[in-house]
């Protein structure tokens, strides 16, 4: 399963970027709504700690299959602006989902359209 994803985010980098937002979204909730809790009211600073510590690094990792995503698909700095705004709100990667699917198929059109293309057609 892991290869298939693996080969799949290789030809279009924006399915790993849909993975990746809400594997974070998921991460920034329970940082906000589980660790925070533990700290103030049962005295457990280590829950942030750790909950800050993953979620940071799954921050890290999106911010990195953005950057990818923007290089390889051709994204404007407007789309590329609005999925890293969305990924600092706790619901936003969800909330984007259905236009990131979008950006995915025209991403996957656009290459079908280059690959069935004479060989000196291509730009």
């Amino acid at each position: 399963m892991y290869c298939g994803v693996l080969y799949q985010q290789m030809k279009n980098p924006i399915l790993f970027l849909r993975y990746a937002g809400p594997v974070e979204a998921v991460s920034f909730i329970v940082l906000v709504g589980i660790a925070m809790p533990l700290k103030y009211f049962a005295g457990l600073p280590i829950a942030v700690k750790l909950a800050g510590s993953i979620h940071g690094g799954l921050f890290v990792v999106l911010c990195v299959a953005l950057l990818q995503t923007m290089l390889v698909a051709k994204w404007p700095l407007g789309r590329g602006a609005l999925v890293f705004l969305a990924a600092l709100f706790p619901f936003g990667p969800f909330l984007i989902d259905r236009r990131m699917l979008g950006y995915e198929a025209e991403f996957r059109d656009r290459r079908a359209v280059r690959v069935t293309q004479p060989l000196g057609d291509r730009n």
